[in-house]
């Protein structure tokens, strides 16, 4: 029988006996060797969450680690404050304040965790991936070297080599070499083989990039950035159907995702030609989103309602100062939605008029209003081009030439082929990129 098929999750979830590193590992994989699972283990989370009042201090950290599983940071981190307090509770609190961006917070928890006997060299490698996401990459690369012995040969070594070798500078052969080392100590390893997969689909090698991303995404908890990348795969292929399986796989486990909505609502337009699809700005609809979507304190949305500010965009119209100079706003409010908006890649006054007149680029002024308006529609570009231009927001020639060849190469499946082929287009209108 394969692993996963005499596994009662509900049962795991539920029964009250020791829950540690084992059990969660079961869950996962559980879940890893079949998605249906999730369904179950979903169901059985709600239903010991439903009887929260009655549970111990050492069910309260069964209940966190489960809600943590779903995708459910915030809620996870108020439960695991009324556990036991043990090495468990602190790891996962840790890695919660992790995937909410609380950086300090995250770091002082693995600390704690280690403290109270969790595995040593586990929470220094969480604390390696803390110091580099935050931007203190030296203190991260200072770190791995401190460490010693046989974690020097884990996938999760290696791997955080590699991804902290990419953040400093390193060269494309250095991180691929530490990828390689990591898939190859753990063929299953969702960090190792989205870092293997990216520099696959950076060299062009999409077949093997494709294979990558695949076992990567078959993990749990699941891997958006592997199921994101796979489902724009499956879309440049046209098997519309598998990427909006990807999509609503990361949509299962976090519904607030605007990336997965929006790349969901293409794919389900699979009856329609590659000239029909409407193709979105993310950054435009997740401005759109209503701001009573989000987690805030009931202090923070009574606020921002009296000053009828319902969206995101509304939202980011507003500096520090004038939100702080509102009745009953003060730095507790500021700070929470300052850190809303971070997680969203958002921050306050980006959509001002001022600080859009600022951001602007300059373009010639002896360009005609009538050429920077032609749509990149009819330009005739590229599938590929085309689609990764207007999925980030560049429908006219205008909104192309204010960009640099950098910050196309940015962009998912945007790469020197494509860069050649538009500076070619532009050409022809005797224009160039910004900077060129």
């Amino acid at each position: 029988m394969g692993f996963g098929q005499d596994i009662d999750l509900k049962q795991l979830v539920q029964m009250n006996c020791s829950f540690g590193p084992q059990e969660i590992a079961k869950i996962n994989r559980t879940i890893a060797c079949k998605y249906a699972n999730f369904r179950i283990f979903q169901e059985a989370v709600n239903e010991l969450e439903s009887r929260e009042d009655e549970q111990s201090p050492a069910g309260m950290v069964r209940l966190g680690v489960c809600l943590y599983l779903l995708g459910k940071y915030r809620r996870s981190l108020n439960v695991l404050q009324h556990g036991d307090g043990g090495a468990l509770a602190h790891f996962y609190m840790a890695k919660s304040h992790y995937a909410l961006k609380n950086y300090d917070e995250a770091e002082r928890e693995f600390t704690c965790a280690r403290q109270a006997g969790y595995a040593a060299d586990d929470c220094t490698l969480c604390i390696v991936e803390v110091r580099r996401t935050a931007g203190r990459i030296q203190e991260a690369l200072e770190l791995l070297n401190n460490m010693s012995g046989s974690v020097q040969q884990s996938a999760e070594y290696l791997y955080q080599r590699g991804i902290t070798a990419l953040a400093s500078g390193g060269t494309s052969e250095e991180v691929g070499t530490w990828f390689s080392r990591a898939v190859d100590t753990d063929p299953m390893h969702p960090g190792a083989l989205f870092g293997l997969a990216m520099e696959n689909d950076r060299r062009g090698s999409d077949d093997h990039a494709l294979e990558l991303y695949k076992r990567a995404a078959a993990q749990f908890p699941s891997h958006v950035g592997s199921l994101i990348n796979l489902g724009l795969m499956y879309e440049d292929r046209g098997e519309n159907e598998l990427a909006v399986q990807c999509y609503e796989r990361v949509l299962d486990a976090y519904p607030e995702n605007e990336y997965a909505r929006l790349y969901l609502k293409d794919a389900q337009a699979s009856s329609q030609t590659a000239e029909d699809v409407v193709t979105h700005n993310p950054t435009a609809q997740i401005l759109r989103t209503r701001v009573a979507d989000f987690e805030l304190s009931a202090r923070s949305r009574n606020c921002l309602s009296q000053m009828g500010i319902q969206t995101l965009n509304d939202l980011c119209s507003y500096t520090e100062a004038e939100l702080l100079s509102s009745k009953n706003f003060g730095e507790t409010s500021l700070e929470e939605i300052k850190q809303m908006l971070s997680s969203r890649n958002l921050q306050l006054g980006q959509t001002s008029a001022k600080t859009q007149q600022q951001q602007l680029p300059e373009v010639d002024t002896s360009i005609d209003i009538e050429t920077l308006n032609k749509p990149i529609s009819s330009m005739g570009f590229s599938v590929r081009a085309r689609k990764c231009m207007t999925r980030s927001g560049i429908t006219t020639l205008g909104d192309l030439i204010r960009k640099t060849a950098d910050e196309l190469l940015q962009y998912k499946n945007f790469g020197v082929t494509s860069l050649t082929e538009v500076r070619e287009k532009l050409d022809e209108y005797g224009l160039h990129l910004h900077g060129e």
